[in-house]
């Protein structure tokens, strides 16, 4: 077992439970799963950076990510419909919560200027997305084999029922908010 998933268990579990005045530990929110995401709109023009994003997604994930491709053809984007423009990977059970261990602890922090994420980027539901615009900040990816830098979507999907308790949920996970 992981040790975020150790500390879930152990502390987090019964903060919430006192928090929130839960009577059933089911109640409690958890981890659903992550998926990450990474739009390429100049795939449109350059198809060979699909399989560089993929790739590097792969090493960021830990897991090989699916081939995203255009639902509708855009003509002002010079945009077919089947034309493959991003990649994303929906990790679950260990590999997620590895997956969060490390952005929160390693890769956020490799940001410039950091100050912590927005605490607005809820959905309604509890469910929490971040836009990182450079994906270079985790360490797995060698800058110098990068042939451009990429943004990458994060969506850490939880059972919290709101928002409130999402955030309570997630800033105990390590998730540093700025306010």
């Amino acid at each position: 077992m992981t040790t975020l998933k150790e500390k879930y268990h152990t502390e987090i579990v019964p903060k919430l439970k006192e928090d929130f005045a839960y009577k059933n530990e089911f109640q409690v929110p958890k981890l659903e799963k992550i998926v990450l995401n990474m739009g390429l709109g100049e795939a449109v023009r350059n198809p060979k950076i699909i399989e560089s994003a993929a790739q590097e997604l792969a090493l960021i994930a830990g897991q090989k990510p699916v081939v995203t491709r255009a639902k509708k053809p855009i003509a002002n984007f010079k945009l077919r419909a089947d034309l493959p423009i991003g990649c994303k990977v929906t990790l679950r059970r260990e590999k997620m919560y590895e997956f969060f261990d490390r952005l929160v602890n390693i890769a956020l922090p490799r940001v410039r200027d950091f100050r912590g994420v927005s605490g607005k980027a809820f959905d309604g539901r509890g469910n929490y997305s971040l836009g990182i615009t450079e994906h270079i900040i985790f360490p797995e990816i060698e800058y110098d084999k990068t042939d451009s830098i990429k943004g990458l979507n994060v969506t850490v999907v939880t059972t919290a029922k709101t928002d409130e308790e999402g955030k309570t949920f997630l800033k105990y996970m390590g998730m540093p908010f700025k306010n």
